[in-house]
């Protein structure tokens, strides 16, 4: 996965973020879709995600790793 420094993540349009109304959850690339599918199954698990914002992480991560 490529590293995406803070400086990379602010410089992505809203778009590239699983939840861009927080800008959370960036994907510029298929790795770091995968790695959002883990880590928002991980907070959804813990309490700190709901199910309905996770469910929108992996839309957006589904789409990025079709283009595949």
């Amino acid at each position: 996965m490529a590293k995406l420094t803070a400086s990379k993540k602010n410089a992505e349009p809203s778009k590239e973020f699983g939840l861009p109304e927080e800008r959370k959850y960036p994907m510029p690339d298929a790795s770091h879709a995968r790695n959002a599918k883990a880590r928002a199954a991980q907070m959804e698990h813990q309490g700190k995600l709901t199910a309905a914002d996770k469910k929108k992480v992996d839309a957006k991560a589904d789409q990025i790793l079709k283009r595949q």
